[in-house]
């Protein structure tokens, strides 16, 4: 069992910056791949970001690559969303997600989901 916790949301304005962190316990972060989704209200759940084992491996989705970066430190069982240059349209609740096996946009096949943090992007 692998227990995650998000951190690091808030309020940002337009072109600001946040980080967001994922938090697991339970298992060693690096026997999984680790990724953050978002959910917007009355919208599906939207792949984000995912990163492999390590950090060579790294997907985007087209939207937030070149503003967003992943990472982790598996040392710290932590998992890390730099998100830059952010506009309104990436409010959302941002949920932390892990899985065996290769990177997925997918999110049913991930098998453990955080709580998530919220996220609101003013102009």
């Amino acid at each position: 069992q692998v227990h995650l916790v998000e951190s690091g949301g808030g309020l940002v304005q337009a072109g600001g910056s946040l980080r967001l962190s994922c938090a697991a316990s339970g298992r060693f972060l690096s026997n999984y791949v680790m990724s953050w989704f978002r959910q917007a209200p009355g919208d599906e759940r939207e792949f984000v970001a995912a990163v492999g084992w390590s950090n060579s491996t790294t997907n985007y989705a087209d939207s937030v690559k070149g503003r967003f970066i992943i990472s982790r430190d598996n040392a710290k069982n932590t998992v890390y969303l730099q998100m830059n240059s952010l506009t309104p349209e990436d409010t959302a609740v941002y949920l932390c997600a892990a899985k065996w096996g290769a990177t997925s946009k997918t999110s049913n096949s991930y098998n453990y989901w955080g709580q998530g943090t919220q996220v609101t992007v003013s102009t």
